[in-house]
């Protein structure tokens, strides 16, 4: 399974325009994903932001010629609501990954998806820290509840992407808890927060990011 993220940013005033023409080309678009064997696909909105996260079987999709110019009208349709931040020509970097065993069926996955922006240059930084953390695990697969995490970047901007296994959750001890605001602490020297998730530890308040599109 190879893994793949995108991201946009809705122009101002535009994200109304933007849904309306998803709305348009929607059919269109999953059936050119289908052709291209593009799976787990979904996009999630925070704000001005809207991140795309999907998995192939092969490293990269290649389209056709008549695939790359349905995408282009597919792209004329929805008009001028947006600009790539990173699109599928132009991937995010893979800044982390906890894989550990992916499951197949998503009935009883919950999903976390998170966006933080750095705060300047801070890209190097923010994949070294994370390498310590892939390190950490000596090469263990992480039975879970986490079974499909990842992290992403383009210009300043964070996208994260995990699938949680629900029967697998449970209560966060107190060693935990400090653990994590401990590492989310460290962390807001290097970035700020889009979503709601350590809101709880700043006591800030942020929206929660949505989900607009799925495709199975």
């Amino acid at each position: 399974m190879n893994r793949h993220a995108i991201a946009l940013q809705i122009r101002p005033e535009k994200f109304n325009d933007l849904r309306s023409g998803l709305g348009r080309v929607w059919n269109r678009l999953t059936r050119l994903m289908d052709d291209l064997e593009i799976s787990n696909f979904s996009l999630w909105n925070i704000e001005d932001l809207v991140f795309g996260y999907y998995e192939t079987d092969s490293l990269s999709p290649t389209p056709s010629e008549h695939q790359k110019a349905e995408f282009r009208s597919l792209e004329a349709e929805v008009g001028d609501s947006y600009r790539w931040i990173s699109g599928p020509d132009r991937e995010m970097r893979l800044m982390y990954h906890d894989f550990g065993i992916v499951r197949p069926n998503k009935e009883l996955i919950r999903h976390r998806v998170f966006v933080t922006r750095l705060k300047g240059d801070f890209q190097e930084e923010y994949k070294r820290r994370h390498d310590g953390l892939i390190a950490a695990r000596q090469g263990k697969v992480d039975p879970g509840p986490d079974s499909n995490f990842s992290i992403w970047n383009a210009e300043d901007y964070i996208f994260g992407y995990d699938e949680i296994d629900t029967t697998m959750e449970t209560a966060e001890t107190e060693e935990g808890r400090q653990a994590t605001i401990q590492w989310e602490t460290k962390m807001l020297e290097i970035m700020s927060w889009y979503t709601d998730d350590v809101d709880w530890i700043t006591g800030e308040h942020h929206r929660h990011i949505v989900r607009i599109g799925c495709h199975n």
